[in-house]
């Protein structure tokens, strides 16, 4: 079952904040979950992630209390259904650049779509200790759909992708989009564009959600309406630390012990 309130918060435009999980192990949910984040965003897309590493990794994060969310390219029900039913908070589809293909994630997720199979077994269900018709409520009204805006020619259909009941989040994937787009990153063009998705979501009543490499973008780009943000991944924030304690032990005065 998806953690209670995490839709909730983010339809209610609260900031939420994340980060990208690249390796393969519960451990490292669990941590970030005890640390405090909104939300963790396996990235199954770009990190040798399977459906049986998911399936313990978010059995972590309900055990600590942290919604857990994958990213993967495709709106195929194959890998988003099963995704949901062993207890992921929601879906982030990379490279949806037309209204159909978010009709398509929707559907994937959605039981009231009609396409979907149902089934309470899973741990989504809890294990069947659910009942069909509050199952089918439940994950309905709780599951999160993002879709990323990362394509040039999205840019034009920015209202009609926004309009497509059951959404939740127009997110900008910012490296894909410039490369798209043609221009560097950062510059005043991909501001831009970025600024054009957030204003297309605002329209639609949507969420607009924003890769940051380093949290001091956060503040920036809160003000000019962004709420969902995932900030670098697991393995940024390790080698973040780890250099950031060489520095300063190769900053000490010399002579001065290292134990």
């Amino acid at each position: 079952m998806t953690m209670p309130g995490f839709r909730a918060r983010i339809r209610a435009g609260e900031t939420v904040i994340g980060t990208f999980v690249k390796t393969p192990a519960p451990q490292v949910i669990e941590i970030l979950g005890i640390a405090g984040l909104d939300f963790a965003l396996v990235d199954q897309e770009h990190a040798p992630i399977g459906l049986a590493d998911m399936d313990r990794m978010v059995m972590a994060g309900r055990a600590s209390g942290l919604p857990v969310l994958s990213r993967r390219w495709g709106a195929q029900p194959d890998w988003i259904a099963p995704l949901l039913d062993l207890g992921s908070a929601g879906v982030m589809v990379p490279h949806v650049a037309d209204r159909e293909t978010a009709e398509a994630v929707c559907a994937a997720v959605k039981f009231a779509r009609g396409s979907r199979g149902i089934s309470p077994s899973p741990r989504a269900g809890n294990y069947g200790a659910i009942g069909l018709a509050d199952y089918r409520r439940k994950c309905d009204d709780e599951s999160v759909i993002m879709v990323q805006i990362e394509d040039a020619p999205a840019l034009d259909r920015l209202d009609d992708i926004a309009a497509c009941p059951d959404l939740d989040v127009l997110f900008v994937g910012p490296a894909d989009l410039s490369q798209s787009m043609g221009v560097a990153m950062p510059s005043p063009e991909l501001d831009a564009a970025i600024t054009r998705v957030i204003e297309a979501a605002r329209r639609a009543g949507l969420a607009a959600g924003l890769f940051v490499g380093d949290e001091a973008q956060i503040p920036l780009w809160q003000e000019r309406g962004v709420t969902v943000f995932v900030c670098g991944s697991d393995q940024s924030l390790l080698m973040k630390g780890a250099r950031r304690m060489m520095t300063t032990q190769a900053a000490e005065p010399a002579g001065r012990s290292r134990s």
